[in-house]
C-alpha cells in the first residue's frame, strides 16, 4: 500500500507545525533583542558624548585651565561664557565683536593696553590662545572691579560697567538687571557655568 513501511513520512498536524513556528519566531526575535539591546550599550558612550558635543560643546580646553589658573578664575565659568559667547566658535558679531569670547574692538585695545599686550592687533582675536587670554583677563578684571561678585561681573561682560554701576554694582542680583536680555544672559552663564562643572569636571581640571 502506497505510504506504509518504515520510509513512509510521519505527517505532523498542522497545529504543532504552528507551534514550533513560534518558538523559532520568538527565538529569533529573543536572539535580536538581546543583540540590539548589547549594541545598545556598546553604543551609549560614543551616543552620549555626542549629544554632550551638540548641546554643552567644550574645545579648547588646555587654554581654559591655563588662562583660569593664571588669573584665578573658575575654568568652568570661563567655559560658560564662551558658551553663551559663541558656542565654542570663531564668529564676528554685528556689532563687532570678535573670536570665542566676543571682544569688542574697544575693549581689547583696553586690555591690550592695561595687560601690556603692546604688539596687539585686532586680527590676533581669531587666535583661541589670545581671544581665551584677553577674554579671561577682562572677567578677572570685571570680577575684581565688583569684589567677587560673579553675577555684577558677567552682567557687565555682557551689557558694559557702566550699566552694572547703575542697577547696583557690587550689590547686584539677578534680580536687579533691568536689561531682560542680560538677566536672560547672566542666568544663562550661571547655569551652564554648573553644567560644564559637573559634565567636564576631568577636563577643566576641577
Amino acid at each position: 500500500m502506497a505510504g506504509s513501511g518504515p520510509a513512509a513520512r510521519t505527517r505532523v498536524p498542522r497545529s504543532a507545525r504552528r507551534r514550533a513556528g513560534r518558538r523559532r519566531s520568538a527565538l529569533i526575535i529573543g536572539m535580536l533583542g538581546t543583540a540590539l539591546i548589547a549594541a545598545a550599550i556598546a553604543l551609549k558612550p560614543a551616543v552620549d558624548d555626542a549629544i554632550k558635543e551638540i548641546t554643552l560643546p567644550l574645545r579648547h580646553e588646555d587654554v581654559i585651565r591655563q588662562q583660569a589658573a593664571d588669573k584665578n578664575l573658575d575654568p568652568a565659568l570661563v567655559a560658560a561664557v564662551i558658551y553663551r559667547e559663541s558656542k565654542f566658535r570663531d564668529v564676528t558679531s554685528k556689532a563687532g565683536a570678535k573670536g570665542l569670547m566676543q571682544i569688542l574692538p574697544s575693549t581689547a585695545q583696553f586690555i591690550a593696553h592695561r595687560s601690556g599686550g603692546t604688539r596687539f592687533e585686532l586680527r590676533d582675536l581669531a587666535n583661541p590662545q589670545i581671544n581665551i587670554s584677553y577674554g579671561s583677563w577682562y572677567l578677572r578684571y570685571l570680577l575684581d572691579r565688583y569684589e567677587g561678585n560673579e553675577v555684577a561681573a558677567v552682567a557687565a561682560y555682557n551689557a558694559g560697567h557702566e550699566r552694572v554701576d547703575d542697577w547696583g554694582g557690587i550689590a547686584l542680583t539677578l534680580e536687579d538687571i533691568r536689561f531682560a536680555e542680560t538677566a536672560h544672559y547672566a542666568r544663562d552663564v550661571m547655569d551652564k557655568r554648573g553644567e560644564y562643572a559637573d559634565k567636564y569636571r576631568a577636563e577643566l581640571g576641577l
